[in-house]
């Protein structure tokens, strides 16, 4: 692995019965980077998420995570995942699902993170209520907050503005925004073209269970790059 790679992929394939989802995808990203991925349905977006994440197996290929002199070598205990599924229990109250996420990645002392964490996102005040009695976008804010509960150094994100609230959204960006500033490694999917490209600086296009595209932010012609995205999008 290079010296400066905090995450390396190479020729990642996954196939199902008839569908092959990822078609042989190569990605290196250095620690700090933050990388948002485009592309139509199926073009294998969340199959690489859960990949990464050690929720899916590949076919075949490798994912390598380095955690470097300053981490712990159990990298994997430092990831954090935003999804389409909360991953909360609904009869346990906002508060309850935190302790048990932090007892879970063993978090000493934690009541006072879980405060901050539900200041965060708008749930202090309903803390001491079943999730079952929330909102699909409040549901989603707690679901923020549990993914922040192990202070991830990787953060992947399966199209995390899905069903949030505009106060949600904008809690979101600017947490993305102050984890990249603390060198934190991101990889998000999403269809929002704005929120995507004002937050990364990396962007990248997956198609057909390929990487077609990937550049800096900076080196990138707006309308060039919507004319690849939606190219990619009629093609499916």
């Amino acid at each position: 692995m290079d010296d400066t790679a905090f995450l390396k992929i190479q020729g990642l394939r996954k196939s199902y019965e008839y569908v092959d989802a990822l078609r042989g995808v190569d990605l290196t990203l250095a620690r700090g980077d933050f990388l948002c991925l485009f592309g139509p349905n199926g073009a294998g977006k969340t199959t690489l998420i859960k990949i990464v994440a050690d929720l899916l197996k590949p076919t075949s290929g490798t994912v390598e995570i380095t955690g470097g002199p300053d981490l712990d070598s159990d990298i994997r205990s430092r990831i954090g995942l935003i999804s389409h599924q909360t991953l909360l229990y609904d009869e346990l109250t906002a508060r309850e699902n935190l302790q048990f996420y932090s007892s879970i990645y063993q978090i000493p002392d934690p009541d006072d993170k879980i405060d901050s964490l539900l200041h965060t996102v708008g749930l202090y005040n309903r803390r001491e209520e079943r999730v079952s009695t929330f909102s699909r976008g409040m549901q989603q804010r707690l679901s923020i907050a549990r993914a922040l509960i192990n202070d991830p150094v990787l953060l992947l994100l399966d199209e995390p503005y899905s069903g949030l609230d505009q106060f949600a959204a904008t809690v979101l960006s600017n947490h993305l925004k102050k984890l990249h500033a603390q060198h934190r490694t991101i990889i998000m999917v999403t269809h929002n073209l704005t929120r995507g490209l004002e937050t990364a600086d990396r962007i990248g296009i997956l198609s057909e269970g390929r990487l077609v595209y990937l550049k800096d932010r900076d080196e990138i012609d707006l309308p060039s790059f919507e004319d690849h995205y939606l190219m990619h999008m009629e093609t499916n």
